[in-house]
């Protein structure tokens, strides 16, 4: 099962969304970077469900316990590995769904793939559970980065067919401390109450709706990725779709810049503070898989929540007859909302990654590049 991800920092998750408990090894990092707990903390706290009545009423604190790794606040250089116990379950929500597999979910094709006794409960190892030892790795990417002046932010950009502001041409660190503070994730809070309008009236109809997340990096220079099949588009997105319910993902203008004309599309070049800059960018921050010196912006498409109350035709594998199931437990109407954090992560443990694999193992300070 390829659960790993990374070149020169190696991320490799583990567990089950109903198992004793899910967690992560980190590889690469150096030696001696600080960590701030409660920094990292509230960063957890942000994906933890529970929180509001938009995410699942599933219980779960979010703390993760570190193995190994981290002694006296700091990195060792040693692989880091922590765990998140898992202590607000309900299994029995799930029995029966490896014979009657759930529309819209991997109960299917895991059973297909491993077969009956694959563990399927609360999503098993495809759940979004497993954002949370995500987080633990990109919440500690995050603060090591920022140390080195790159910074990560992200909001809801849609639910449903409701949607934010997007990010400015250049957003800055207080723009992603503002939106990260706020219980609702997003730029606009008047477009924010219409989307939980939205997610609630779905949620009131035993329904889901999808929704998307804008994610900004800044700081990066130019020159950092490469062309063809390992640049920068490539990373980011490999590593994006292993988050479950992704479904799409575009750079900068992304689809609908191919609704536009090429005098359009294309990002002309200024000199700004006595750096090279683009009056748009519609590219993304990349050309040719390389970053360009702008922020690199990129927006993730999530898929309505496939576990929903109404009632749905499936199968049963056993009879290989139709029949209908209607799933219980315990759900977030729009897992966009909680995916947030989740793509900061993601980005995040990316583009640590290409740094420590493009400077040999040391991150240099963004003044010395």
């Amino acid at each position: 099962m390829s659960s790993e991800y990374g070149k020169a920092l190696k991320i490799s998750v583990f567990g089950n969304s109903h198992g004793k408990a899910v967690g992560v090894n980190i590889d690469g990092l150096p030696a001696g970077e600080e960590i701030d707990r409660e920094k990292l903390l509230a960063f957890m706290e942000r994906r933890a469900p529970g929180r509001n009545a938009v995410s699942s009423a599933r219980k779960e604190a979010d703390i993760p316990v570190f193995l190994s790794g981290i002694a006296d606040g700091k990195t060792c250089g040693t692989p880091i590995c922590a765990i998140i116990e898992n202590k607000d379950v309900r299994s029995g929500d799930y029995d029966g769904f490896a014979v009657t597999p759930r529309p819209g979910h991997a109960d299917y094709t895991s059973v297909v793939k491993y077969g009956e006794d694959t563990d399927i409960r609360g999503g098993g190892h495809s759940s979004g559970r497993l954002t949370a030892p995500i987080c633990i790795a990109g919440g500690i990417a995050k603060q090591i980065l920022e140390r080195r002046g790159i910074y990560v932010g992200a909001h809801l950009s849609s639910a449903g067919t409701v949607k934010d502001d997007a990010f400015p041409i250049n957003p800055t660190k207080e723009l992603f401390e503002e939106i990260a503070k706020k219980p609702f994730p997003v730029i606009n809070d008047e477009c924010g109450e219409k989307m939980t309008e939205t997610i609630l009236a779905a949620s009131a109809q035993l329904d889901s709706v999808g929704g998307t997340v804008e994610c900004a990096i800044t700081g990066v220079n130019a020159g950092l990725g490469s062309p063809m099949f390992d640049g920068l588009e490539n990373r980011i997105a490999a590593a994006v779709f292993g988050i479950p319910a992704v479904k799409g993902i575009e750079f900068g203008a992304g689809f609908d810049s191919s609704k536009m004309f090429g005098s359009e599309n294309n990002d002309a070049f200024m000199i700004k503070d006595g750096k090279v800059a683009t009056k748009t960018n519609n590219c993304g921050g990349i050309l040719g898989g390389i970053s360009n010196g702008m922020p690199i912006v990129f927006k993730v498409a999530f898929k309505p929540t496939p576990s929903i109350g109404k009632e749905q035709k499936t199968v049963n594998l056993k009879t290989m007859t139709d029949t209908v199931i209607t799933v219980k437990g315990r759900h977030d109407p729009c897992v966009a909302v909680r995916a947030v954090p989740a793509i900061e992560a993601i980005a995040a443990i990316v583009m640590l990654d290409i740094l420590l694999e493009e400077n040999d193992g040391i991150i240099r300070n963004q003044e010395e590049n």
